[in-house]
């Protein structure tokens, strides 16, 4: 049986919402992304501060494209790393999902980036010997580079759940899709000028999380 409530004259489920609850660290990097984007299309690469996520960076990263649906991990929070039990900087992130589910995710990394969207997935982990069920959302948003074009992602990947014996891969259960408009600013890097960070966000990140960071990455 669906239960809602009423918010005007629509009723609003509430599973879809318990479903958020449940993974804050995705609310978290998306306030955090349409706080840069600032009614913009999208933000810009060069703007992505980790200090603005500290809280939750343990769970974020970013995606550049290097083909038509494939995308590789250039920044990486710990939390993918336990998933996988080893190193992710450098993967596809088609290696997080099981074989079935990879076609669907080169679909949605394409919309992310064409369309322009933002995008949530639901995802449940393989189970098995030492796996027991695990369910988790990621976030994909996109980011311009520094040509201007929408060859970047920052996400968030958080799980429910004893991650067990890994790698732990995930089927997809469910994508949620948002198309975005915004108005278009000049897509030259000056017209992108990285704005500076709130007081607040210019604190270190906490010493129990930590970045995998690429110094190569754009």
């Amino acid at each position: 049986m669906a239960h809602g409530y009423w918010k005007g004259d629509k009723v609003v489920e509430i599973a879809p919402l318990r479903r958020r609850a449940l993974f804050p660290a995705l609310g978290r990097v998306e306030s955090y992304w349409e706080g840069l984007r600032d009614g913009r299309l999208m933000p810009m690469r060069s703007e992505v501060d980790p200090r603005g996520i500290a809280d939750m960076l343990e769970y974020a990263f970013i995606l550049e494209r290097i083909a038509p649906g494939l995308a590789r991990l250039r920044l990486a929070g710990m939390h993918l790393n336990d998933l996988m039990a080893m190193e992710v900087r450098g993967m596809p992130l088609t290696a997080m999902l099981l074989p079935d589910a990879r076609r669907e995710m080169q679909r949605v990394l394409e919309a992310v980036l064409d369309t322009p969207a933002a995008t949530r997935l639901t995802l449940a982990g393989d189970t098995g010997f030492g796996r027991a069920p695990l369910e988790a959302q990621m976030i994909l948003l996109p980011l311009r580079d520094d040509h201007g074009r929408a060859s970047r992602i920052l996400g968030a990947l958080q799980s429910r759940g004893e991650i067990g014996r890994g790698p732990r891969r995930f089927a997809i259960r469910d994508v949620e899709t948002k198309p975005l408009t915004g108005a278009v600013r000049a897509t030259h890097p000056a017209a992108d000028t990285p704005r500076p960070m709130p007081q607040a966000a210019k604190q270190p990140a906490p010493g129990h999380l930590r970045l995998v960071h690429d110094a190569t990455d754009a």
